[in-house]
């Protein structure tokens, strides 16, 4: 019998073989201006993005196409544009709901601006605007270069887990969802719980609550091309670093990857800031 932590190693090694995606079918959503991420609950389904303003719009799907449900949320309060650039939607249906924001500051990219919000989430649904539904607003300030929420689990606990895009010392970092829901900044004592090191260019995370997976949402060069690198994210806490069971880069697409989520087991959309073909349907084998 193999000792426990072959057995781990050999477990890994047999999952990185297994996992492959493939890219089925490629859509337009208008609307959104540049799309930078979904969000799926239950059957709903979420795309948000940097039109004049900070935007949510609800779709559902109908067989294997997005129907728009004529519901939208303007990212705005008094009429002024608030989350601008959402980067996030962490959700888990029961505890505080967060949204991110991240905007570059300068060109060169070393200087960000990364707030978290704590918002209202069935009120802002109703209302359609963060008046009145914005709760608290939370200076990012343990990042390193942008924020994009999103709940995972660990240890039997929920935390809201978000990453870097930079090029240079990347991790991501998960935050106790209960005192990041009133702090002010995430650099307070007792917010900011584990983190672990991981690869460039992550612009969103999903989480794969019956497998312990957590995807990181990339590009492979600054804004450009698609990577989707598979984390064992117990054993990435753990060692500090992360423990990739498996990258796919699907070179057939050269625009910025911003986000995705699985509809099942194995089907899943992927979105992109482009104009034309920011929608697309993948399949995934494990």
């Amino acid at each position: 019998m193999l000792p426990a932590a072959m057995a781990v190693v050999a477990l890994s090694a047999f999952v990185s073989n297994e996992i492959s995606m493939t890219l089925d079918r490629e859509t337009s959503v208008d609307s959104l201006g540049a799309c930078q991420g979904v969000s799926r609950q239950g059957n709903r389904i979420f795309l948000y993005g940097d039109r004049e303003v900070g935007m949510i719009r609800e779709y559902r799907l109908d067989h294997d196409t997005l129907v728009y449900l004529n519901k939208q949320i303007k990212l705005t309060e008094n009429g002024q544009d608030v989350i601008g650039h959402p980067t996030g939607i962490a959700y888990n249906g029961k505890d505080p709901v967060f949204i991110g924001n991240s905007v570059r500051l300068n060109k060169e990219g070393t200087a960000w601006k990364a707030v978290i919000y704590n918002v209202n989430w069935e009120g802002l649904q109703k209302t359609g605007t963060l008046d009145g539904n914005l709760i608290n607003t939370i200076d990012d300030d343990a990042c390193i270069q942008g924020t994009r929420p999103e709940y995972v689990k660990y240890n039997n606990k929920w935390y809201v887990a978000t990453a870097d895009y930079g090029n240079k010392a990347n991790e991501v970092r998960l935050y106790d969802p209960e005192k990041l829901a009133t702090c002010k900044k995430t650099s307070e004592p007792g917010v900011l719980v584990k983190k672990f090191s991981c690869s460039p260019w992550v612009q969103n995370l999903h989480w794969i609550a019956d497998k312990g997976v957590l995807v990181l949402i990339q590009n492979q060069i600054e804004g450009r091309k698609w990577r989707f690198t598979y984390v064992d994210m117990a054993r990435s806490l753990e060692a500090g670093q992360m423990q990739v069971l498996k990258q796919v880069d699907i070179d057939k697409r050269a625009d910025e990857l911003e986000g995705f989520t699985f509809l099942d087991k194995t089907k899943g959309i992927a979105v992109t800031s482009s104009r034309k073909n920011n929608v697309n349907y993948t399949t995934t084998i494990w």
